[in-house]
């Protein structure tokens, strides 16, 4: 079932023409949109299904720097700066509050990497703190557990998803942006080799610049184009609880199982590490680039054939410009939750905190978290395919990182100077290898 995701008018037509047309209606999609409308660029987000309709709205809504990969930590820092005016710039509520995040373990391994990763927090001027086993436990007090120790973010804080990208894209139209729900873009148009404009279901629109930030579903429009993008996505389950006693006002991750405090007064629950691999077409012809990632994250996968295999975002589909596209097949990809996960979260939970026990879900649902090989997003344009940009495969940190995303995506398509340096998000890395490194923290 899908969250309770905030609506967002739509216009009823598409425009015969604008400077950029921005594919998906996601945080990272609806974050440039924004960027570029309120510069003066004319843009149109053309969304299949909803706006916030999937992973954007199904993620747990943490903000944070801490344990960022070094090359994604600048745009994280960024990201900050921006969430913390956000609700006075767009005059509506996005959930955002600076409360702190705080992670707690019993395993000397995760101590080990946190302190490594203190290290780079010093270089960043990251405001962080390795904790004591005694200080993990005055930090979470009424937690039953003994941990060995804990790592400790103030700064770090917490939003809505269901929120803040349909205010986003609100902020957007008043500044202009168009924005068309329930179109499909099937296709891109080229004139010498240069991007020209997009077929949609309702009929073209011509552009001088495409952004494809369509989440999961990037790789299949990409691939369609002949543009190689790697790309997996892995099932994750999430649950929202109904209001319960305040144990933490911010966010907290102890091994497996992670809880951040709502405006309702309940938890968004998630369960870390967590999901379903499914086997399908494309993921095993690109299973060789993902081997580390998969080696790494191996043992919290189930694997399993299903609808995925056939179709979705990594089936093997053609199709034709004047005909029906995969994405107007799947308006919302929506997959069930795993009802064992659920279960297991509640109980976790409830272990650790007993003040919890009896503690109720009020709405469960699954996502499709999608990554890159390196678990760093593509935010570049296309070298080989002028006009054409990508901002998508933010490995389960685009939310968090979204509106700094979109800031940068807009200063490429622009020409502007860009917010950080964009090196880290290269597509060609894709191609070259070059720095492609191995999967960095989560």
């Amino acid at each position: 079932m899908s969250p309770p995701v905030s609506s967002v008018s739509s216009s009823s037509r598409i425009p015969s023409r604008a400077d950029v047309v921005v594919i998906g209606g996601g945080m990272a999609g609806v974050a440039a949109g924004y960027e570029l409308a309120r510069r003066g660029t004319s843009v149109a987000i053309i969304e299949k299904g909803l706006v916030s309709g999937e992973q954007s709205s199904r993620n747990w809504g943490w903000c944070r720097q801490q344990n960022r990969d070094p090359r994604e930590l600048p745009l994280a820092q960024l990201a900050m700066r921006i969430w913390a005016g956000l609700n006075a710039e767009l005059g509506e509520e996005t959930g955002f509050r600076r409360t702190g995040l705080v992670y707690a373990s019993g395993n000397p391994a995760d101590i080990a990497s946190w302190e490594k990763w203190g290290q780079i927090a010093r270089v960043f001027d990251v405001d962080t703190r390795l904790l004591t086993s005694a200080e993990t436990a005055a930090l979470l007090p009424g937690n039953s557990r003994n941990w060995l120790g804990g790592v400790h973010s103030p700064t770090d804080g917490r939003a809505e998803p269901q929120l803040a990208v349909p205010a986003l894209a609100r902020a957007a139209q008043r500044v202009g942006a168009m924005i068309v729900q329930n179109c499909a873009v099937r296709a891109l148009e080229t004139e010498a080799g240069c991007i020209a404009g997009v077929v949609t279901e309702q009929g073209p629109i011509r552009c001088a610049a495409v952004l494809v930030a369509g989440g999961a579903w990037s790789g299949m429009l990409l691939r369609h184009q002949g543009v190689r993008f790697l790309q997996a996505s892995v099932k994750s389950t999430c649950f929202y609880t109904e209001p319960a006693a305040a144990v933490t006002e911010g966010g907290i991750s102890m091994q497996n199982v992670a809880l951040r405090r709502r405006l309702d007064g309940g938890y968004t629950v998630g369960l870390s590490g967590q999901g379903e691999l499914q086997i399908t077409p494309w993921g095993l012809m690109q299973s060789r680039a993902f081997w580390p990632t998969f080696q790494a994250r191996r043992k919290g996968l189930t694997f399993a054939i299903g609808r995925q295999f056939f179709e979705g975002p990594e089936a093997l589909r053609r199709w034709k410009s004047d005909s029906v596209s995969p994405f107007e097949r799947i308006r919302v990809l929506d997959p069930a939750p795993d009802r064992h996960l659920i279960e297991r979260g509640l109980e976790r939970l409830q272990n650790i905190y007993p003040q919890l026990t009896g503690l109720k879900v009020a709405q469960a649902w699954g996502g499709m978290v999608d990554s890159t090989p390196d678990a760093i997003p593509v935010i570049a344009p296309v070298k080989a395919q002028p006009g054409l940009f990508i901002a998508s495969g933010f490995s389960g940190h685009g939310f968090g990182i979204g509106p700094a995303a979109g800031r940068l995506a807009a200063d490429l398509i622009r020409g502007d100077t860009p917010c950080v340096d964009p090196t880290p998000y290269r597509y060609e890395r894709m191609i070259d290898g070059t720095d492609l490194g191995k999967p960095g923290m989560l």
